[in-house]
């Protein structure tokens, strides 16, 4: 459980403010892929959607880990806030804008950035903190860097076809 020491404090608040973030990415991902499932780029956003709810779970374990306590308050605001960003005002009323998906794909690849920024800043704990796994954290790291070249890539394809 956490002292009362003001680094675990800190350490719990920057985990619970990645895991929302982190709710929220896979939330995106996972509405993207389906709206998205007769695409031609439904198998790499089906698995991107796959590997951020897969990355949702190993933050959870690894609060778990460190004694964090994932604070509800938190979790359910990003789910909140992933529902309201679903509103957007691009003229259409029945439909949704060719520039949704983009838009979308942008808000997965600062979610992409976040995580990667919290495998680091836990792969630099991890030299002093035995309970995190430097080499799992490495991999993360690396799957976190495919996951944003996969966005960025879906990005540039679904930019040209809704602006040309």
């Amino acid at each position: 459980m956490l002292g009362v020491d003001s680094a675990d404090l800190v350490l719990a608040t920057y985990l619970n403010d990645h895991h929302a973030a982190a709710l929220g990415g896979a939330e995106l991902a996972r509405r993207l892929a389906s709206q998205q499932r007769n695409s031609p780029h439904a198998a790499e956003l089906a698995g991107i959607a796959e590997e951020l709810a897969a990355d949702l779970g190993t933050v959870r374990r690894i609060m778990g880990e460190l004694d964090v306590p994932v604070r509800a308050y938190k979790a359910t605001a990003a789910w909140a806030a992933e529902k309201v960003g679903r509103l957007k005002f691009n003229g259409r009323v029945l439909a949704s804008s060719p520039s949704s998906p983009v838009l979308e794909l942008e808000g997965l690849a600062m979610q992409v950035t976040l995580k990667s920024a919290l495998w680091h800043s836990l792969r630099a704990r991890a030299a002093r903190d035995g309970r995190l796994d430097p080499d799992e954290l490495d991999e993360l790291l690396a799957r976190a860097e495919a996951q944003a070249a996969t966005v960025w890539r879906l990005h540039g394809r679904f930019a040209d076809a809704a602006f040309t």
